[in-house]
């Protein structure tokens, strides 16, 4: 009977990431990306007046694609470097330029250039889903921007809101997390050409002390690349520093997206508002009734996950030694990575929740009326002043009432109406007509929808306009 080859494969892989993030960080992409750089250096240095031969460029450029990973393997096991494994295995498919490949470099103007325009692509790639999601949220907030809901502060009932205004408190996170993560891929600057300890020696003996031409040979290598900001300073390796900016604005999405999955989470219970719930979905392997928020579940506890990570970022930042030290280089190539593709995961689930959002506008109203005669206590003691009754009194009354209605509810199950208790109470002096004029959801809710269409029209709106070009996701969660 034929058996699986026992082995791991992260659920980032095969669950939860998109394919275009995972092609992002694929050992395929990274590789590829590290002979680009090859391929730049070498243009540069021979445009500079370096002995290097169109034929050996076109060479390299020719064979960018033909990466084998068994004779990469096999190389690496020999060397124990695996920089050194892909020079040898790019040399053996275009051996004209051999001689010529890495030339001056160290192994992090491999590595960490590549880290950085990975790290550039994926944060382009996720200030695209946040757009996508904040375009989807900002279509809901409008169209519920009148619909009054029940509020809650510590979780307990409190002064109604609408359900646009919420949605509005999850846009603006959201605002928050694209202006972070676009402002970390704009500071990001390219490491360049900087030799064993940043000093550039190497290139100083290779063009003869010609410092101009080391300056022209790091711009024209970060202009290829993408990048238009170079550090000016760096050891062997860039500041850690950069990898704390990132992950930091990773983690607060991972923040956003978890204070909203909590939020979706709470209102199913309430049954107000759900995430989608597929026609054949199970909730429950025990219990077939459940329609258990599990996308937003999972979406919390990626989110978690991804928090953590940002813990990986300041202690490697912290702990560099002097001009570099290797330890970074094993925990980079597992957090760099799972970074990335936990915040694709979260932003990815986020999205698809935002695009189908199903709200029960029968079911919140009915929620709110039953809690609205206890909330409009302070406007109906208003009220009654303004009939000529004692203000003291009537709040007494007040107090009275409420408690007796509410422990009659806890102690024996009976659900009497307060406005019936209060409508015959003399002390009131408010006559039922009066009382439900009162009730109206519309006196409670401020100035919440207002509110909502200021901020789509000054906050959300100009945003969307800044990203028109950023097409319409359909990203479909199949599990």
């Amino acid at each position: 009977m034929p058996t699986l080859e026992p082995r791991f494969v992260s659920p980032l892989e095969t669950r939860y990431a998109s394919k275009e993030m995972l092609k992002i960080f694929s050992p395929e992409n990274r590789y590829f990306i590290w002979r680009k750089l090859w391929v730049a250096l070498a243009r540069a240095q021979r445009n500079l007046g370096l002995a290097i031969t169109s034929d050996q460029i076109s060479s390299m450029e020719k064979k960018v694609n033909e990466i084998d990973f068994k004779r990469v393997a096999y190389y690496e096991k020999q060397l124990g470097h695996d920089v050194m494994a892909h020079i040898h295995a790019f040399g053996d498919v275009c051996p004209e330029a051999k001689g010529i490949i890495h030339l001056g470099a160290t192994s992090c103007y491999i590595t960490d250039n590549t880290d950085l325009y990975l790290m550039k692509q994926g944060l382009k790639l996720l200030q695209e889903k946040i757009v996508d999601t904040i375009r989807k949220l900002a279509a809901h907030a409008e169209t519920y921007a009148d619909l009054p809901c029940l509020s809650y502060t510590h979780l307990q009932t409190a002064q109604p809101t609408t359900v646009g205004k919420r949605i509005c408190l999850w846009i603006q996170d959201l605002l928050m997390d694209l202006q972070d993560i676009a402002e970390a891929g704009e500071r990001l600057r390219f490491l360049g050409v900087k030799g064993a300890t940043g000093t550039q020696a190497s290139y100083v003996a290779l063009f003869e002390e010609e410092p101009a031409k080391i300056k022209r040979l790091e711009t024209m290598i970060a202009e290829e690349m993408g990048f238009t900001k170079i550090m000016g300073i760096a050891g062997q390796t860039y500041t850690r520093k950069q990898d704390v900016r990132v992950l930091n604005a990773l983690s607060s999405l991972g923040v956003s997206a978890h204070k909203f999955g909590t939020d979706i989470r709470l209102l199913a219970h309430m049954k107000e508002m759900e995430e989608p719930f597929g026609e054949k979905q199970v909730g429950s392997s025990a219990m077939p009734y459940k329609r258990n928020p599990n996308k937003s579940e999972r979406m919390c506890g990626i989110a978690r996950f991804l928090i953590s990570l940002q813990e990986n970022a300041n202690y490697t930042a912290a702990t560099q030694w002097l001009e570099r030290s290797l330890d970074d280089s094993s925990n980079r190539r597992l957090s760099l990575p799972e970074a990335f593709l936990s915040a694709d995961s979260v932003i990815n689930l986020h999205h698809f929740i935002s695009s189908n959002l199903i709200v029960n506008p029968k079911i919140i109203a009915h929620n709110l009326k039953e809690e609205l005669p206890f909330l409009a206590t302070e406007h109906i003691l208003t009220e009654s002043f303004k009939k000529g009754q004692d203000r003291q009194a009537v709040h007494e009354a007040l107090r009275v009432h409420s408690q007796e209605v509410s422990s009659k509810w806890k102690e024996d199950g009976i659900k009497e109406n307060i406005i019936d208790r209060i409508a015959m109470d003399p002390a009131f002096g408010l006559s039922t007509q009066e009382l439900h004029s009162i009730l109206n959801p519309s006196n409670f809710i401020g100035r919440a929808p207002e509110q909502v269409r200021e901020f789509l029209a000054a906050e959300v709106n100009p945003v969307l306009k800044r990203y028109e070009q950023v097409q319409s996701y359909n990203l479909d969660i199949q599990i």
